[in-house]
């Protein structure tokens, strides 16, 4: 028997474009079903647990669950999201900018690297791994490409913490778009 009630995320049906192929087989980790999405931008595959069942069928994906537990029930709304995520992936892509706050803070491409001049007596040097492509569009302006969206957010947190916005200036990397709230200076001795 198969339910498929409350999760409303996992209820939602996923309309594949044209370009899109899905396929489900064996051999994901742990013994799993493995689904993987190819697309114009490339292929990505996810694992997904026992439990649940995907179904392709007229350019849909309907994604149901076995069983009513706990555990299922989480998982129904995850793997939706996973796999909508992929879709997008591979069609559209992912991105994120980030913007770099204060004097003589700057950023550079070297080749695949990029250089990040951050205040620190040393440079820091970012290796994007594969699949995720960094370019420095400005001196102060970093955007973060790529199919995998957990991947695109990883680096882009990553390049974010080599320098947290601080209260009292704003200097820092920061999100394009983020508020940074701000601090008044310190009273001393009134």
């Amino acid at each position: 028997m198969i339910y498929t009630k409350m999760s409303r995320i996992g209820l939602k049906e996923i309309i594949l474009p044209e370009t899109v192929q899905i396929k489900v087989s064996d051999g994901g980790t742990f013994n799993y079903k493995l689904v993987e999405v190819t697309g114009p931008k490339g292929s990505l595959n996810e694992s997904v647990r026992r439990g649940i069942e995907i179904k392709v069928e007229d350019g849909k994906v309907n994604i149901e669950r076995k069983s009513e537990d706990k555990q299922s029930k989480s998982n129904h709304g995850l793997y939706r999201s996973l796999i909508n995520n992929m879709v997008i992936g591979v069609t559209e892509g992912y991105s994120k900018e980030l913007e770099i706050v204060g004097i003589g803070y700057r950023a550079e491409n070297q080749g695949i690297n990029v250089v990040f001049s951050l205040g620190y007596s040393h440079k820091i040097t970012l290796t994007p791994p594969e699949g995720i492509i960094v370019t420095v569009t400005e001196q102060t302006r970093v955007k973060v490409e790529g199919m995998n969206k957990q991947l695109v957010g990883e680096v882009a947190a990553k390049i974010r913490a080599y320098k947290k916005p601080e209260p009292y200036k704003g200097k820092g990397v920061r999100y394009v778009g983020e508020n940074v709230r701000r601090k008044s200076a310190k009273n001393v001795g009134s």
